[in-house]
């Protein structure tokens, strides 16, 4: 049995791991949880002692066979308890990440199928983060790439939005911002703001830079 705590590690290992796509660094992994580097590398070594992670001294460290399953599954239930707390009981989509972080430990199996099937077995939580299948197998999702990597005149699709910060999600929400959301890009300061024409808004929308970096965008076909 799994503490809390390292079923959250091997979570955001794997989330790290998808932004990545190699070795995630101890501190970017102490980053992303809010502890410190010697909190984290004394964690990763207590993963790699129940064979769940690799790690090698300043190359990082990175799921095994037997941990990314683990990882993946703790990602289902959370990403569910997010779509249901946002469709049956009204949270705010800046509000579920935290809610679903104190149940996805403690919800059975059983419990994450009547969730799949009350909410229609969706593919996305309501960031736009794909829920992995009862097989834990990842929905196929496009290619999506950072807002702040496309240029002025793209037509793009919101297709992802980072949870991690309630006060990032809670400002896009009052511009209009989500995933769904199709905008052109009209301006690009040089070090401050991206500008959006939202299609179905009148005036335009801006955004810093360091939230657009949390938006995931994909282009819209003409």
């Amino acid at each position: 049995m799994l503490s809390d705590s390292m079923e959250d590690y091997l979570k955001a290992i794997y989330i790290l791991q998808s932004e990545t796509a190699g070795a995630v660094s101890t501190s970017d992994l102490a980053t992303y949880l809010s502890v410190k580097p010697p909190t984290a590398t004394s964690m990763i070594k207590k993963l790699a002692d129940h064979g769940l992670v690799e790690h090698e001294p300043y190359h990082g460290v990175q799921l095994t066979k037997t941990g990314e399953p683990i990882a993946l599954e703790v990602i289902r239930h959370h990403r569910l308890l997010e779509r249901y707390l946002a469709d049956h009981l009204e949270y705010d989509w800046s509000e579920v990440h935290e809610e679903a972080d104190r149940l996805e430990h403690h919800i059975s199996d059983q419990f994450a199928e009547r969730l799949t099937e009350l909410l229609g077995e969706p593919t996305t939580d309501p960031h736009g983060d794909p829920i992995p299948g009862p097989e834990l197998s990842v929905p196929d999702i496009d290619q999506s790439r950072r807002l702040i990597e496309h240029a002025v005149g793209d037509r793009v699709l919101v297709t992802r939005v980072s949870d991690q910060d309630k006060e990032t999600l809670s400002y896009l929400t009052k511009i209009g911002i989500r995933p769904g959301i199709q905008a052109t890009i009209t301006e690009i300061a040089p070090f401050g703001m991206i500008t959006l024409q939202l299609n179905n808004h009148t005036e335009s929308v801006s955004v810093p830079k360091e939230v657009a970096r949390s938006i995931r965008v994909r282009p819209v076909d003409e």
